[in-house]
């Protein structure tokens, strides 16, 4: 923080209102997303990125190495662009073959390094790495885009701005790995480096350079300059599934302390007193920015197309909220959020987000606390009866259900034996429910209820009488100090919508442009209006939904 005095807040809103899934899946990215804050990083440190190797023939099969410097060290970004044919060209998890892959290295790699890499990173999962690989992945092009924008270089003309504006990248990535995964560097190996300190910054550190690398490969292709503002605007895009989801269950600590600093942020602009001119000014363009973003955000499917439309309308309404005549007032932001607390969650969430903005004094040093260095702290309680008064305290909303009820277990999650992937299957039409993967914690913590009797039994011996309470148990006594920890709704559900939780942890990420293809994947847009990599002196942190042209 640049004031050495905790700045003022109001009260957080409570997790009983937070941490539903349906506020959670419409969640927007905010200036402490992961992306926004490796940006100002990069930027601060007036970061560099230069090309170390090119080696690609006319048509851009062959590879490339990026270097860029950060934190006191260097990385580099290892790309592999191939011939791949087009019946081989997919987004599912069932490809063997990409576009193109890469690694993020820590160093420069030697030639022999190189040589590593390009033989074993388009096999991906099929291949095994090094310690000195710290991220693995893999992107498909936009093949519309990418042969449009080649093809209008060749003709010495610009690419057609609204199939730019429309599509928005020239490349998705269907994975990006980290954390030790097929052999490459365990997060501890770089989790105290200056700037790779937060969560997921050496993945998204990744993403940026292979945006970077794929302007690179088109006006190579080309064989002419893209526009400045074409490239700003081509992020890249991403397919995620189901795998994403169940990280926030099984990380609870992280998704307390994202949500903790969420909350925090928004506790501390709702306490302003006043506003400068400046301020409202700054917040009514925003409101504008927001609205062009919305009207450039279409998608294909109509459900979800139709969801856009009303926000649409709504945030018109809405937006009233920021005008200077409102802004003039006391407590102006608290009265926004207050003022829209009837609206749609959408417009809630996008408020929310909004009213953060133009505070980075504020709120920025909240970035700091979104790790998890130290994994779940709980105070132990001794005996069933003070558990049984916290269960009751904290889920009463997980003992309102009844599990025996079919909509209420119908689905499961669990592991693929083929691909070590998470997967939803239906209890009572698919094998595989003796299986089920540990995410059903409203069941389980119900359970543990019902073990439970008003005396005084000691824990370890309810533990030792019944050893499958051991995970409810945690959860429970997590709530206390982690109360943002838990997803307050059943997971199991019939009504469960996978795609809610995927919203919420990319939107963490930076994620912008949300394209649902089912409830269980998506398709986003990151680093979408992000800076060039010559522009991170300048414009390293105003990108905040970004829209064409800006």
């Amino acid at each position: 923080m640049k004031d050495a005095a905790t700045p003022g807040q109001m009260p957080l809103r409570p997790p009983g209102q937070v941490m539903r899934l349906a506020r959670m899946g419409s969640m927007f990215p905010t200036r402490i997303s992961f992306l926004r804050t490796l940006m100002r990083r990069l930027g601060a440190e007036r970061a560099q990125v230069t090309c170390h190797r090119w080696q690609m023939c006319p048509e851009g099969f062959g590879h490339a190495v990026f270097r860029v410097d950060l934190g006191g060290h260097v990385y580099s970004l290892v790309a592999v662009s191939s011939d791949l044919p087009p019946e081989a060209r997919t987004d599912r998890v069932i490809a063997t073959a990409w576009d193109t892959a890469y690694v993020l290295y820590d160093g420069v790699p030697c030639e022999k390094e190189v040589a590593r890499i390009c033989a074993a990173a388009p096999l991906q999962e099929a291949a095994r790495f090094t310690e000195r690989d710290l991220v693995l992945s893999r992107a498909n092009k936009s093949v519309r885009l990418f042969s449009h924008v080649t093809n209008s270089l060749r003709a010495g003309v610009q690419p057609d701005e609204a199939l730019v504006r429309d599509i928005g990248y020239l490349m998705r990535t269907t994975a990006v790995y980290g954390n030790g995964k097929f052999g490459i560097a365990d997060r501890a190996c770089i989790d105290t480096r200056p700037g790779l300190e937060g969560p997921f910054m050496a993945e998204m550190l990744t993403v940026w350079l292979i945006r970077h690398f794929t302007h690179a490969l088109a006006e190579h292709v080309g064989r002419g300059p893209l526009d400045r503002r074409i490239k700003r605007h081509l992020g890249i895009g991403n397919s995620t599934g189901l795998g994403m989801a169940p990280f926030l269950v099984t990380h609870p600590v992280l998704l307390n302390n994202w949500m903790m600093a969420r909350e925090t942020a928004l506790a501390r602009v709702r306490a302003l007193p006043r506003l400068t001119v400046d301020e409202a000014r700054r917040l009514h363009g925003l409101a504008q920015r927001a609205a062009t973003h919305l009207a450039e955000w279409i998608v294909p499917d109509a459900a979800h197309q139709a969801r856009i439309d009303a926000l649409r309308r709504d945030w018109e309404q809405a937006r009233a909220w920021l005008d200077p005549a409102h802004l003039r007032g006391d407590h102006p932001l608290d009265a926004a959020i207050r003022g829209t607390a009837q609206s749609s969650l959408d417009v809630q969430e996008l408020m929310v987000a909004l009213v953060i903005e133009p505070f980075g004094d504020l709120v920025d040093g909240l970035a700091e606390c979104m790790a998890d260095p130290f994994g779940p702290m709980v105070l132990p309680v001794q005996d069933a009866a003070t558990l049984r008064r916290r269960i009751e305290a904290e889920f009463a909303w997980a003992l309102d259900t009844d599990y025996e009820r079919a909509e209420h277990a119908r689905q499961f999650w669990y592991v693929s034996a083929a691909k070590q992937e998470p997967r939803l299957g239906d209890r009572f039409e698919e094998p595989g429910a003796e299986r089920e993967s540990p995410l059903d914690i409203a069941r389980r913590i119900k359970a543990l209820h019902g073990d439970l009797d008003a005396g005084d039994e000691p824990l370890p011996e309810l533990l030792a009488r019944v050893p499958d309470h051991a995970l409810a148990v945690e959860r429970v006594l997590m709530a206390a100090r982690y109360p943002y920890a838990e997803i307050r709704d059943n997971l199991i559900a019939a009504d469960c919508l996978p795609i809610d939780m995927l919203r919420c942890k990319l939107s963490f990420f930076g994620a912008s442009k949300f394209d649902p293809k089912s409830d269980r994947w998506t398709r986003i847009t990151l680093c979408q209006g992000a800076p060039l990599a010559d522009e991170l002196a300048t414009r390293a942190d105003d990108w905040w939904l970004p829209v064409y042209g800006g």
